[in-house]
């Protein structure tokens, strides 16, 4: 599982790493008034004093975010974060699927849109598209689109990165990002528009995410769930093997 957690760590970073003294924090920050993209996705010590957790609360006192906590983190860092005032908002279930053995046609989703497309992102307007697209599912303000598309654009490592919309009459009606490193296929940023929803568009796109594992070599997908998602993804034979615990802080 730490190739899993080194690929969710390698993409959570991408949106802007930002180094500590004494590199006992990995964390991310985009600078973007939305929590999703600025946070701490693992610490490697804790101190019983709460040191540590004092830094970074400093170091984000500007922007929202929040705090990841998985097993690449120390077993008491919940515990820790509630002493500092930190509140813990849900546990998600970190989902794995081997990419070694063919799908199971019995277990795969089929249904679809009559005309939806599934295709990589080429170019600057699509990948607008793309990020307009999800921004909107959850629910970001517009005002923060562009530095959104830049971000993206600009990525070290997207040479490592697939990204996938699903396009019907032209149009974008759902996304997803794969990205391929350390032998796992990290899918993210699944999301339908909402008047697409639960007509196979998000089956399409899990599906050809797991293809583009598939064709780069991946050991195995892994990604982590929405309530919402997660039905879907237990169809396609992905099984719950961690979690993360998200925590914010009082501003």
């Amino acid at each position: 599982m730490a190739s899993v957690f080194a690929n969710f760590r390698q993409y959570l970073m991408g949106w802007g790493t930002q180094s500590r003294a004494g590199n006992t924090v990995d964390q991310f920050r985009s600078g973007l008034a939305t929590p999703q993209f600025n946070g701490v996705v693992r610490v490697r010590s804790v101190s019983a004093d709460g040191a540590d957790v004092t830094a970074v609360r400093k170091e984000f006192a500007n922007v929202p975010w929040w705090w990841w906590v998985g097993p690449d983190s120390p077993e008491d860092t919940a515990d820790v974060l509630r002493c500092r005032g930190g509140r813990e908002l849900t546990a998600l279930p970190v989902m794995v699927l081997p990419l070694d053995e063919p799908a199971d046609p019995g277990t795969v989703p089929h249904t679809a849109p009559t005309g939806l497309r599934v295709e990589p992102v080429r170019d600057d307007e699509r990948l607008a598209e793309l990020v307009r697209t999800y921004r909107t599912s959850m629910g970001i303000e517009p005002g923060l689109e562009a530095e959104m598309v830049r971000i993206e654009s600009r990525r070290e490592d997207n040479a490592d990165i697939i990204r996938l919309a699903a396009v019907l009459d032209g149009r974008v009606v759902g996304t997803t990002v794969v990205i391929t490193a350390h032998g796992v296929a990290g899918i993210f940023l699944v999301h339908v528009t909402e008047a697409h929803r639960r007509r196979g568009v998000g089956a399409a796109l899990t599906a050809a995410a797991l293809q583009v594992g598939r064709e780069r070599g991946m050991r195995c997908a892994a990604l982590v769930a929405s309530p919402a998602g997660e039905p879907l993804y237990r169809r396609f034979g992905f099984t719950t093997t961690y979690e993360y615990r998200l925590f914010a802080f009082p501003a």
